[in-house]
């Protein structure tokens, strides 16, 4: 087809289009892709954060206790339904004293939410769950809806929270890979993200000559390259557990494991073992045609279609080759059209496997027909 000049407006609608595409692309993650790997943890889930594609997993989906790994949700919770992080307020009675690992609140201090935020991430600061649950919700109880209902937001469907900590309780579980999917969707959140990635965090101590010191648990932070956050936790009920995450040469991954002796050692193995393996690789290239629509009423035959934005997939050496996509769910369209128009569907497959779909745009402008083209159309009808 003869490709029609695209005026300087359209390009820069184009490009603008690109950057928003590049940004906000994620596609639904599927575990059967998952390698099933040995792990010294009952239940380990590895993911990719941007695709949310599962690269190694055992026991993805047992329901299990997970400790102070609830916190990763409490947080980002706490983030998601507060107007001011910054506000210095009241601690609740109620924080003070909490069982477990603490920052030792006292009754009558005042502390801002996200100061909390660090003693709750860092420190594993029980105390800090309790007054961050009610602070935000108004009683644990009703904090704790708000945390399923931030699950069910992220699509952890095999998860049920009880208590803004961890501390055990019959009905509080969650399984290693939507313990990964919340953790994923918390790290696209900046202010959860500098939390998690800080090893100390110090603010004033009222009444005291001297700081309060907050010290990250997180040993892979000073021994893992690229590690950048997240959380550990233990229970004699749910063992050690751990979900770490790490960014090299622009691939973020996050490695959650219940029940793991070695959680540290474990974790770091099957992240180095994914950077090794796996690379973010251009499964489509911004503006790429991947096919031709008819349009209703445009002065050409066919409009061309595709990806406005690049996309990118965590692959192994030798899977780009068997990638392949398909055109759906199209669209009846009218001219006139501007690039960036939605028309249908791309659905990108490994083989005979389906990786994710995306939305498919025109990456050109489709022209309705002017009176001379109409005019030329009954002449050409008329002398056929």
């Amino acid at each position: 087809m003869k490709k029609k000049p695209i005026l300087f407006i359209s390009a820069i609608c184009f490009s603008a289009l690109v950057c928003f595409a590049t940004v906000l692309f994620t596609v639904k993650p599927l575990a059967a892709n998952a390698e099933k790997t040995g792990s010294s943890a009952e239940c380990m889930a590895l993911l990719e954060t941007s695709t949310n594609r599962v690269l190694y997993e055992k026991n993805a989906h047992v329901k299990r206790p997970m400790a102070s790994t609830t916190k990763i949700l409490t947080a980002i919770t706490v983030i998601e339904n507060t107007e001011n992080l910054d506000t210095v307020r009241k601690i609740p009675d109620a924080a003070v004293g909490v069982e477990g690992s603490s920052i030792y609140l006292e009754k009558g201090e005042e502390l801002s939410a996200k100061d909390l935020l660090y003693g709750l991430m860092l420190q594993s600061g029980n105390d800090c769950a309790e007054a961050l649950a009610i602070l935000t919700a108004g009683s644990k109880d009703k904090f704790a809806e708000l945390m399923n209902a931030t699950a069910r937001k992220i699509g952890a469907k095999e998860s049920h929270f009880v208590t803004p900590h961890g501390l055990h309780h019959d009905d509080h579980y969650t399984t290693a890979y939507d313990l990964a999917l919340i953790s994923s969707y918390a790290l696209k959140n900046p202010t959860f993200a500098e939390i998690v990635r800080t090893k100390k965090h110090t603010t004033p101590w009222k009444g005291r000559d001297y700081d309060r010191v907050i010290v990250n648990k997180n040993k892979l932070l000073s021994s893992f390259d690229g590690c950048d956050g997240v959380k550990t936790g233990y229970t004699k009920k749910a063992g050690r557990c751990f979900v770490s995450s790490a960014t090299r040469d622009g691939m973020q991954v996050v490695c959650a494991v219940l029940n793991c002796g070695p959680m540290f050692e474990e974790c770091a193995s099957k992240m180095e073992s994914a950077f090794g393996e796996y690379k973010m690789t251009e499964v489509l290239s911004a503006g790429q045609k991947t096919g031709e629509i008819s349009v209703v009423g445009c002065r050409d035959e066919k409009t061309d279609v595709g990806s406005i934005g690049p996309i990118v997939y965590p692959l192994k050496s030798g899977e780009r080759e068997l990638v392949r996509y398909e055109i759906s769910e199209l669209k009846n369209v009218k001219a006139p059209q501007k690039i960036g128009a939605e028309v249908g569907k791309i659905k990108i497959y490994l083989q005979n496997e389906l990786l994710f779909e995306e939305k498919l745009f025109m990456i050109e402008d489709a022209k309705s027909k002017s009176v001379g083209d109409l005019l030329q159309e009954i002449v050409s009808d008329w002398t056929e």
